[in-house]
């Protein structure tokens, strides 16, 4: 069973950085995408930001131009995944929240049986930005 676990959280003053990392317990092949998510207290889990297995990456606007998502080349090489990151720079005190990281896994046809893909989410690691 694979598992991911996030790492480098922790408490930063506001324009500070930090760099997130997320380890998968094995190497995950069928890549879709990666994602970092976050969840304030008190509030819904939102989107950060996501890495497509060709590349492309997409950011919500509230960190837009402050956070870059980045993994291990095989991602776009061979759509496998070892490790993803969240460089975050010019942190603000909203930035606080638990960040998870997410891998969607693209299923496959064993014979002529499908067999459904898979999202995988780690514990996620607190970030807490003091002003």
């Amino acid at each position: 069973q694979v598992q991911l676990a996030e790492s480098g959280g922790g408490l930063v003053q506001a324009g500070g950085s930090l760099r997130l990392s997320c380890a998968a317990s094995t190497t995950i092949s069928r890549v879709n995408a990666v994602a970092w998510y976050r969840q304030a207290p008190g509030k819904e889990r939102e989107l950060v930001a996501t890495i497509a297995s060709g590349g492309t990456t997409t950011y919500a606007g509230s960190v837009e131009g402050r956070f870059t998502i980045s993994s291990d080349h095989t991602l776009n090489t061979d759509r496998a995944l070892n490790t993803a990151y969240l460089d975050m720079h010019s942190l603000k005190p909203e930035d606080t929240a638990v960040y998870y990281c997410n891998v969607d896994r693209a299923g496959f046809y064993f014979g002529s049986t499908w067999i459904r893909g898979t999202s995988y989410w780690g514990q996620g690691t607190q970030v807490t930005v003091s002003s």
